[in-house]
């Protein structure tokens, strides 16, 4: 029989990961129909590698297997090797890491899976080592065991109707809604058990206390974060949940599991001490040593919870976390044109003071280990790297405030920074005053971060995904609103680079990611839903009219191809079935802009060689996709005049009451989703030429959670011209009869669907909005 593939296919993708794996001898072809109809024609099953750039175990795992010739041979062999790039992917890695959850009980990065011809898998895994360890099979003795079971027609049709049992129950928990009237699989649901998605209720603002008891209940009182039994990962839907029953409840525990679980993080390895910015996870209990990559969605998420940390107790730290945070993206992770890359990667070379270590004699095998990557090698420090740059007392001060000793708490004697000392202990220690201490420390984090700039740096994935923009644009609107305008003109330089490089006017059609000027699509629900949101945050920061005229359209795009109304849900993908448009490249010419020319190569369905069409429920490493959309239509809602992006929101929340009651803590965007269509929220509306600086101060310094700031025109004719460039024909709820009073600029503040007067004098408004707080 002849071999499946003819070469690796990798050589003619854009995508940083999949260039990564071009040069393995391994066969790897991009995911689509073609490897399938190859297996299919070949007879032989299909191993699906799931990855990313900076994921470090997808590395080890290339390295140790898919590097190695004897690997090679026997996928290229036995099977047709698909490699998939998750953050290009995310429908594929979101269904198979469902499969992976429910048969293994976890999931993670690298993804392994292998496949029927018809692409349902029988074999799931993460990680496998290249020889047996620690109760793991070896990958290539897996492999070869794969192929052999294959070959017998006894243990095929086994492994075929495993993988058709996997398939349903991943469809049954991807599909799944309630009262559809279909399953997952197609089968008719009992009426009597599934019950009437539309007679059900919509849960209410009580889900939200009962997320926050949940994370109480988790909460690791002696170091912050959730779990107490290893890695500590960011939740910053968690933090956000507990900060808002707080300032509705006023129960401390709430307050306490909240700024713990900040402090802990700001305070640990995670947290770039030298250079700002925010590393994936740590992997231990107290923070410490960290997965070193640096990712652009959690340097967005977690900023807007320090943001409204600083606002709801004042401390100045949180915001300066904030803001160093959201400096390390500006400077390390944003194109010239204002567009955001996606990640760092964790390894690179050492530094040279770092080469020859572990007793090298500096034969070739030391060479070679030189020019190896590290993982954390950027970021951490000896006593020694230290000393070279700083004089006494700073250089003391230094090691002794980030705990950087001999031995040090990682790899090869070296230091993750960590705070380990206070100034008052620093001082006290040193015999200086605190302000000599802080001065010092200022400056000597100025110099190390100037010296760590010399050494070889982490790869960049320089791909910009519209779904983490928008969220890195959201993270800059809110910075605006509360650290001043710079802030909102990189979410409006952000916003710009997404609309021109991503999106087709003309079609209405958003891509996935742009790579220097390669586009990629189709868009999913991610990518319309959190570019939506980011837009909203964007027009609210800046009273920029056409960021909000973007983000009607991408909801409307939302509704139009995402929401189906029978189920009553919002899918992440389009559906399968649905009308392909633009399928082919006729019709792009020279003149079309980089999005024209991609939305003519690219589906605007679903994919059909995926076996179920998913659901976004849980928040994970970003927010559910699900509940970002069916609250960014309920926030849009007041801008329109029909109440459908109302109707859409309070169907969605009420088809998944269910599950959201079940495990409101595992739901949390949903959660917030169902707190809007319930209550209303908070809505600032502001006639004005433009916010006055002084009100943009007074909004910046409260902790409003969830508050629509929305500027308009101070007059009916100033109105009026912007509803003509929306295209509206009349003026929404939000704007209609809000003008200014006198010619000064004029607020009107609402909550729960009622409104405050008119007030020229913004902390009157407001003192309205706390009065009817006081009376609940």
């Amino acid at each position: 029989m002849s071999q499946p593939t003819e070469r690796n296919r990798l050589d003619g993708e854009a995508s940083p990961y999949l260039q990564q794996h071009a040069d393995n001898p391994v066969n790897w072809q991009p995911w689509g129909e073609e490897a399938f109809e190859r297996a299919r024609e070949h007879d032989v099953p299909v191993f699906v590698s799931i990855g990313y750039s900076s994921c470090h175990w997808c590395h080890v795992m290339a390295e140790e297997s898919f590097e190695d010739e004897s690997v090679a041979a026997v996928l290229n062999e036995e099977f047709v090797p698909v490699k998939v790039d998750r953050e290009e992917r995310p429908d594929v890695d979101s269904t198979f890491m469902t499969v992976s959850q429910l048969v293994t009980g976890g999931g993670g990065w690298p993804l392994s899976a292998w496949c029927t011809p018809e692409g349902e898998p029988f074999y799931v895994g993460t990680y496998f080592p290249p020889e047996p360890r620690r109760n793991q099979p070896g990958f290539r003795d897996l492999c070869e065991r794969i192929a052999d079971s294959w070959a017998d027609p006894e243990q095929r049709e086994e492994m075929k109707r495993r993988a058709d049992q996997w398939a349903t129950s991943a469809r049954d928990e991807l599909e799944s809604v309630p009262g559809s009237g279909t399953g997952a699989a197609g089968a008719t649901d009992d009426a009597s058990d599934a019950g009437d998605a539309d007679a059900a209720e919509a849960p209410g603002s009580d889900l939200l206390n009962e997320a926050a008891a949940a994370a109480i209940r988790g909460y690791d009182d002696e170091y912050g974060g959730f779990g107490s039994g290893g890695a500590k990962f960011p939740m910053p839907g968690r933090i956000d949940v507990l900060m808002r029953a707080y300032a509705r409840t006023g129960r401390d525990a709430a307050l306490t599991a909240a700024t713990g679980t900040l402090d802990g993080m700001a305070r640990g390895g995670m947290y770039d001490q030298i250079g700002g910015g925010f590393h994936r996870y740590a992997t231990d209990r107290r923070w410490t040593v960290p997965h070193f990559e640096k990712m652009l969605y959690d340097n967005a998420e977690l900023p807007m919870a320090f943001l409204d940390a600083s606002r709801l107790t004042g401390d100045a730290s949180y915001a300066r976390v904030a803001s160093e945070t959201l400096g390390f993206l500006d400077r390390e992770l944003r194109h010239d044109d204002g567009g955001f890359f996606s990640t760092l990667d964790a390894r690179s070379r050492p530094p040279e003071s770092r080469r020859g270590d572990a007793g090298s004699d500096g034969g070739d095998g030391a060479d070679a280990a030189d020019a190896a990557d590290v993982e954390g090698a950027f970021y951490v420090w000896t006593p020694g790297e230290v000393d070279a740059v700083l004089d006494e007392p700073a250089a003391s001060l230094a090691k002794d405030r980030y705990g950087i000793e001999s031995g040090g708490n990682f790899e090869r004697g070296t230091t993750v920074p960590t705070i380990a000392a206070s100034v008052a202990e620093l001082a006290d220690a040193h015999d200086m005053s605190a302000e000599a201490v802080r001065e010092a420390l200022t400056a000597a984090r100025v110099a190390l971060f100037e010296a760590r700039e010399s050494r070889p740096r982490p790869a960049r994935d320089e791909k910009v995904l519209a779904s983490w923009n928008g969220r890195a644009i959201s993270a800059f609107a809110a910075a605006g609103q509360v650290l001043g305008e710079p802030y909102a003109d990189i979410a409006s330089d952000a916003l710009s680079f997404c609309r021109e490089r991503l999106y087709d006017g003309e079609t209405g059609t958003l891509a996935r990611r742009w790579l220097d000027g390669d586009v990629r699509g189709p868009g999913y629900l991610d990518d319309h839903a959190f570019l939506a949101r980011g837009a909203l945050d964007a027009y609210s920061a800046t009273g920029d009219p056409e960021a909000l005229g973007f983000a009607l359209d991408l909801a409307e795009t939302i509704v139009a191809d995402f929401y189906d109304d029978e189920d009553g849900t919002i899918y992440f993908t389009r559906d399968p079935d649905g009308n392909a448009d633009g399928d082919g490249d006729e019709g792009a010419s020279a003149g079309d802009s980089e999005a024209q020319r991609a939305s003519g190569s690219r589906t605007q369905s679903g994919d059909d060689t995926l076996f179920a069409r998913p659901q976004e429920f849980t928040d994970r490493s970003t927010p559910s996709s699900l509940g970002v959309a069916a609250e960014t239509l309920a926030f849009l809602d007041g801008f329109r005049t029909d109440r459908e992006f109302a109707e859409v929101a309070e169907r969605v929340v009420t088809a998944h009451a269910d599950r959201i009651r079940a495990s409101p803590l595992e739901h949390v965007s949903l959660v917030r989703a169902a707190d809007r269509v319930a209550s209303g929220g908070i809505e600032v509306t502001v006639a004005a030429d433009a916010v006055p600086d002084a009100w943009r101060e007074t909004l910046g310094e409260r902790y409003l959670p969830g508050a629509l700031v929305a500027p308009r025109p101070p007059t009916e004719d100033g109105l009026a011209a912007w509803l003509d460039r929306l295209d509206m024909d009349e003026a929404p709820p939000i704007w209609a009869d809000r003008d200014a009073v006198d010619g000064e600029p004029t607020a009107y503040v609402c909550e729960a669907r009622t409104c405050s007067p008119p007030e020229t004098d913004l902390d009157a408004a407001l003192e309205w909005l706390a009065a009817r707080e006081r009376s609940e």
